[in-house]
C-alpha cells in the first residue's frame, strides 16, 4: 500500500511540479490526477499491476482515463496527499486549451455511444477465427501431402495472429463491462490458443500503452516502453544505441540492424513463448517492472495460466505430429513454419505501428495526445493491397493512432473515430501519420539505417570509452 491514506489527507499540502517530479521510482512514487497529488509508493496491490509506476513523478490524468473504467478513481482517494500548484507546470494557455479540447472529444465519443461494444461483432470474430484452427487441423488429419501440411502450418500461424487481435481486444476490456470476463477470454485466446501468458502480455502491453517509444528517464525509474527495449539487437534512437557500450557484438548488430530486422521478426514468437512460460510457471521475467509485479503480487490467475499454457503445447504437439504420424523432422518443420509465420504476421503489424516513429526520453515526454499520436503510424491499403484486406489482417491496429488514444474503444468503432481524430489533429496542427505496408516498412528500415549511420559516426568521432 502507498504511503498515502487518510493520515496523509489530513496533512494535505500544495506541491510544485518540480517537487512531484522528484518522486519517480516504485519505492517513492507520486502521481498527478486532475491537479491532485497522490502518493502510491509501493502500491503493489494496484489492480492493473506495476504499470502504475510508468507515470511516477508525472501527470497521469489522460492515461488513467484511457485505461480505466468509470468509478476506478475511488481506489485512488486514500492516497491523496495534496494539490498540485497549476502555475508551476510548464503549460501555457494554448496547451491548457488543447488538453481541454481532446478531453471534450473523448466525452463526445462516450455520449454518442462509440465505447459501447457490439456483441454480434465479437461473436462473429471468435467463430471465424476458431474456424481457421479447425481448418488447419483438418488439413493435417485428412491429408498425406507435405504441401498441404505446410499450408496448414502457415494457416496456423495466421490463426495465432488473429488470436492475438482477439486477446488484445478482450484484455483491453473493449467487450465486457466486468473485467474478469475479459481476463477469462484473454486466457482462452492467449494462454490456451497461443501459448502466451495473459499476465506477461498485460504487463508488457499496458506499459507500452502508457509510455510508447519512451526511454527510461533514469536507471531507477520504470517509465520506459518495454516494446523498444530491443538492445543489443535493434536500436531505435542514437541515445539507445549508445547505451549498448563498446561491445563488438552490439556494434556489429547495430551497424547491420536494417538487415537483421526481418529475421528477428520471424523468431519473435519463440521469445514470446519463452517469456510466457517463465512468467506462468514463476521462473522469471524479462523486465524489472514485470519482475517487481510478480514478486510483490504474483499471478492473478495462477492455475488458469499454467493449465492454459500446458494445454496449448498438448494440442500443438498433436497438430505438428499429425496425431503421431509424422517424423520428428516433419513435425519440427511444421512447428517452425507456424511459429515463424506467426511472428512475422504479428510483428509486421505492430512493428509498423511504432517502429521508425518519434522516440523520447521519459523525463521530457510531451502531453498524452501528442505522445500517442507522434509515436504511432496508421496502416492503409496501397501498392495493390486493398483496404478491406488491411482491415481484416491488422485486426483493428491499422487504426493504431486511434487505438492508442482510446484503448478501450471496441474495434468496430475505430473507423468512425478515425475521422474525428484526424480532424482534431488537423485543427490543432498535430502531426498525424499514415502509410501503406510497403511505404511503412521502407520507413522503418530507413530509420534503422539512419540510427546505425549516426551511431557509427558518433563512435568514430568520440572513440570507445575507457
Amino acid at each position: 500500500m502507498g504511503k498515502g491514506g487518510e493520515s496523509a489527507m489530513k496533512k494535505a499540502s500544495k506541491f510544485t511540479w518540480e517537487q512531484v517530479k522528484e518522486h519517480n521510482t516504485p519505492e517513492d512514487a507520486w502521481i498527478v490526477y486532475k491537479n491532485k497529488v497522490y502518493n502510491v509508493s509501493n502500491w503493489h496491490e494496484h489492480p492493473g499491476g506495476a504499470v502504475i509506476y510508468t507515470h511516477a513523478g508525472d501527470d497521469m490524468t489522460d492515461i488513467f482515463a484511457a485505461m480505466h473504467a468509470a468509478g476506478s478513481y475511488n481506489m485512488l482517494r486514500k492516497f491523496l496527499i495534496g494539490d498540485l500548484i497549476p502555475e508551476t507546470t510548464p503549460k501555457d494557455l494554448h496547451q491548457i486549451n488543447f488538453e481541454k479540447g481532446y478531453r471534450d472529444l473523448r466525452a463526445k465519443m462516450v455520449e454518442i455511444g462509440l465505447f459501447k461494444s457490439r456483441p454480434s461483432f465479437y461473436v462473429y470474430k471468435c467463430i471465424s477465427t476458431q474456424c481457421l484452427w479447425v481448418t488447419a487441423f483438418a488439413m493435417v488429419y485428412f491429408s498425406e501431402s507435405t504441401v498441404v501440411h505446410l499450408s496448414a502450418a502457415l494457416l496456423m500461424g495466421l490463426f495465432f495472429q488473429q488470436c492475438g487481435w482477439l486477446a488484445h481486444d478482450f484484455l483491453h476490456h473493449q467487450v465486457f463491462r466486468k473485467r474478469k470476463y475479459g481476463d477469462y477470454a484473454g486466457i482462452y485466446w492467449g494462454n490456451l490458443m497461443q501459448g502466451y501468458s495473459m499476465q506477461w502480455w498485460k504487463n508488457k502491453h499496458n506499459g507500452h500503452h502508457a509510455v510508447p517509444n519512451l526511454h527510461n528517464s533514469s536507471a531507477d525509474a520504470q517509465d520506459g516502453d518495454p516494446d523498444i527495449d530491443t538492445m543489443p539487437l535493434l536500436a531505435w534512437s542514437l541515445f539507445q544505441a549508445k547505451q549498448g557500450g563498446d561491445s563488438k557484438v552490439t556494434k556489429f548488430f547495430i551497424e547491420h540492424q536494417a538487415y537483421f530486422y526481418f529475421p528477428i521478426l520471424l523468431l519473435a514468437r519463440i521469445s514470446w513463448l519463452n517469456e510466457s512460460f517463465k512468467v506462468s510457471y514463476g521462473i522469471g521475467a524479462a523486465t524489472e517492472n514485470a519482475a517487481l509485479e510478480l514478486k510483490m503480487k504474483g499471478l492473478q490467475y495462477p492455475f488458469l495460466e499454467k493449465v492454459g499454457v500446458a494445454l496449448h503445447y498438448v494440442w500443438m504437439l498433436a497438430f505438428v505430429s499429425g496425431f503421431g504420424r509424422f517424423s520428428f523432422f516433419h513435425s519440427f518443420t511444421l512447428f517452425m513454419v507456424a511459429t515463424c509465420s506467426c511472428g512475422w504476421f504479428l510483428a509486421v503489424v505492430f512493428g509498423l505501428g511504432h517502429n521508425g516513429m518519434a522516440t523520447y526520453n521519459a523525463a521530457t515526454r510531451p502531453d498524452f495526445w501528442k505522445l500517442q499520436v507522434t509515436t504511432t503510424r496508421n496502416i492503409t491499403g496501397g501498392h495493390g493491397i486493398p483496404q478491406a484486406f488491411i482491415d481484416w489482417f491488422c485486426g483493428g491496429l491499422q487504426y493504431q493512432v486511434e487505438h492508442h488514444l482510446f484503448p478501450m474503444l471496441p474495434r468496430h468503432s475505430l473507423k468512425e473515430t478515425h475521422k474525428l481524430v484526424e480532424s482534431f489533429c488537423k485543427e490543432w496542427k498535430v502531426q498525424y501519420h499514415e502509410a501503406d505496408i510497403v511505404v511503412g516498412t521502407r520507413e522503418v528500415l530507413q530509420h534503422l539505417d539512419q540510427v546505425a549511420a549516426e551511431f557509427v559516426a558518433d563512435f568514430l568521432l568520440d572513440g570507445p570509452t575507457m
